[in-house]
C-alpha cells in the first residue's frame, strides 16, 4: 500500500496523460519530491515500507526518462520538513526539532519555499546541465546532511532527556511549523 500511495505510479500515469493529450512540451522537466534523511532515522522511516516505495519512484524517473526521450524526470531528495505525514513518523519529529534548531544556529535553515526556490534557481532552473548525484537524484537535503550538522543532531541525539530537550531542540520552532500547515499561528492573522 506505501508503495501505491508513495512510488511513482501516479507520476508516471500523469507524464502519460499528458503525452496522450498532447500537451507535453518538447524538453519538458518533470521533478518529484523525496526524502532519505540520515542513517539515525532509517531503521523507523528509509529501511521498510517507505524505502521501497522511495525506490519505485526513483526507478520510475529512469523509466520516464527511457519511454520519454525528450522528457527528463528528476527526484528532488529534500530536507527534512514539518509535514503531517512527518509528524506521525516515531523518532522523526524529534530528530526535526533537534534539526531545526542546530540548522538556525548555524545559518542553513530553509523553510519550504526556500529550499524551492533554491532547487528552481541554482537547480532545475540552472543553466547546463542539471547537479545530481550518482543515483540521479538532485540533493537539495546538502545543508541537512552536511557532516557538521549530522555530528551536532548526533551529540544532541545521544544524550537528549526531559531535562535538556528544550535547551537543546527547537520545539517551539517545530510546533510553530505543524501549526502553520493548519493556517494557525501565522503572525498578524486575527483568529
Amino acid at each position: 500500500a506505501t508503495v501505491k500511495v508513495m512510488g511513482g505510479e501516479d507520476w508516471k500515469l500523469w507524464i502519460k496523460a499528458l503525452k496522450d493529450a498532447d500537451v507535453l512540451e518538447k524538453d519538458a522537466m518533470t521533478v518529484a519530491y523525496s526524502y532519505i534523511g540520515p542513517d539515525i532515522t532509517h531503521p523507523i522511516y528509509y529501511n521498510g515500507s517507505i524505502g521501497r516505495a522511495k525506490a519505485n519512484l526513483y526507478k520510475t524517473a529512469d523509466e520516464l526518462d527511457a519511454e520519454y526521450p525528450d522528457l527528463k524526470a528528476y527526484v528532488s531528495v529534500n530536507k527534512a520538513v514539518v509535514t503531517q505525514s512527518s509528524a506521525a513518523i516515531p523518532i522523526v519529529p524529534l530528530y526535526m526539532s533537534l534539526l531545526l534548531k542546530i540548522m538556525k544556529e548555524k545559518g542553513l535553515h530553509e523553510g519550504c519555499i526556500e529550499q524551492m526556490y533554491r532547487l528552481m534557481h541554482d537547480r532545475i532552473g540552472a543553466k547546463g546541465n542539471v547537479p545530481v548525484d550518482e543515483n540521479r537524484l538532485v540533493r537539495m537535503d546538502d545543508y541537512e546532511m552536511k557532516d557538521e550538522v549530522q555530528k551536532e543532531i548526533l551529540k544532541c541525539w545521544n544524550s537528549v532527556s526531559e531535562s535538556n530537550i528544550k535547551d537543546i531542540a527547537d520545539i517551539d520552532g517545530y510546533w510553530k511549523e505543524f501549526y502553520e500547515i493548519f493556517g494557525f499561528g501565522i503572525d498578524g492573522t486575527d483568529y
